[in-house]
């Protein structure tokens, strides 16, 4: 599921770091705090039609681009592929890795990775890439010992 308000987040950083410019004078320019304007950025808080368009006017941008470029960013996500998954009973909870996952800030690396194993037969990895992308790797043992790549997503 996409978070409107992450993506909203990841396009008003990404705008205000193209510019080489700081919370602070963006802040400053928008009226609105720096604390509030940090929240909107990492997707935490929700920003109302009027503080977009007064960052937006901030950062020399047009609300309507700003929109633009997160529907676009929420359609690419809406069409992406969702990877099967598991029985619920095959697959033990783990909710540690879990919790790292979701947390995982937008643009980084893979903070961290799942891999389970089910009857010793079958494993599976799933890497959190960004908010919208994850790679889930399923393996199964043959009987031989070898390894059979079931779903690579």
């Amino acid at each position: 599921m996409v978070l409107l308000r992450r993506v909203i987040g990841d396009a008003l950083r990404a705008r205000r770091q193209a510019q080489r410019r700081t919370l602070r004078e963006v802040s400053t320019a928008a009226n609105v705090s720096l604390g509030y304007l940090s929240e909107i950025e990492r997707g935490q808080k929700e920003a109302s039609s009027e503080l977009l368009a007064s960052i937006c006017d901030a950062l020399g941008a047009h609300l309507s681009d700003l929109l633009r470029e997160v529907s676009d960013t929420v359609e690419t996500a809406e069409q992406a592929p969702v990877p099967a998954r598991p029985p619920q009973q095959a697959v033990p909870a783990e909710p540690a890795p879990r919790a790292m996952l979701a947390q995982a800030p937008a643009g980084t690396a893979p903070k961290a990775s799942i891999t389970t194993t089910v009857d010793g037969e079958v494993s599976v990895t799933v890497r959190q890439d960004s908010p919208l992308k994850a790679t889930l790797l399923a393996t199964r043992k043959l009987r031989r010992d070898h390894t059979d790549v079931l779903t690579p997503v």
